[in-house]
């Protein structure tokens, strides 16, 4: 099978490669560190990531019944299920081994497939102090989301607009606020409350 190798799939494989290397230099104790994931440590958030290289259409729909059809509850379960029968360095090679993997969400498009990774990249590397993805990787994720990627996260950028002093990006219409791309998608995803 080739690759479809837009700009869009090579910022993907390129940020699974660099999550897996960061990764792979952590201790156990770093493996348990909470992440911006409430109820989530960084095990359990690379169990996520992995869970669509790892999951059978129908062992996907029958957890998703069990969890009366509410993603979030499913997402949950399932990541802390993992974490229990899978290893730190498992987690890991389900990652590494599955850098080139075509999955993308339902509906998200190859634009879908980068933001799920440069999201929950963030949702590990920041509370351990890594470095985040580059400023361009992260300004293709916010230019490429609508109005309505930001609801799912309860974030209303009514009056504000938000600019990025490291790339281009520019969200919303309103008072200007000037903020790093990295900042801008941690507020706009509700990992960070919105500047007043």
């Amino acid at each position: 099978m080739t690759d479809d190798l837009t700009p869009e799939r090579e910022h993907t494989i390129a940020e699974r490669e660099r999550l897996a290397e960061l990764l792979a230099g952590l201790s156990p104790a770093q493996w348990a560190v909470p992440s911006l994931c409430e109820g989530w440590r960084i095990r359990e958030v690379v169990a996520h990531m992995t869970m669509p290289y790892r999951t059978k259409p129908l062992s996907f729909l029958t957890g998703l019944i069990a969890a009366r059809f509410s993603f979030n509850r499913y997402a949950d379960r399932a990541a802390h299920r993992d974490t229990t029968r899978l290893s730190d360095p498992e987690l890991l090679a389900a990652l590494r081994d599955n850098v080139r993997h075509p999955w993308r969400p339902p509906g998200g498009g190859a634009v879908g497939a980068l933001s799920h990774d440069v999201i929950h990249g963030l949702d590990i590397t920041e509370p351990l102090g890594l470095p985040s993805a580059p400023p361009e990787r992260i300004a293709m994720v916010l230019n490429g989301s609508t109005p309505k990627s930001f609801a799912y996260f309860g974030t209303d950028l009514t009056g504000r607009q938000l600019r990025a002093s490291d790339a281009e990006v520019v969200l919303g219409s309103g008072t200007p606020i000037t903020l790093s791309a990295k900042d801008i998608l941690l507020t706009v995803t509700g990992r960070r409350p919105l500047p007043r």
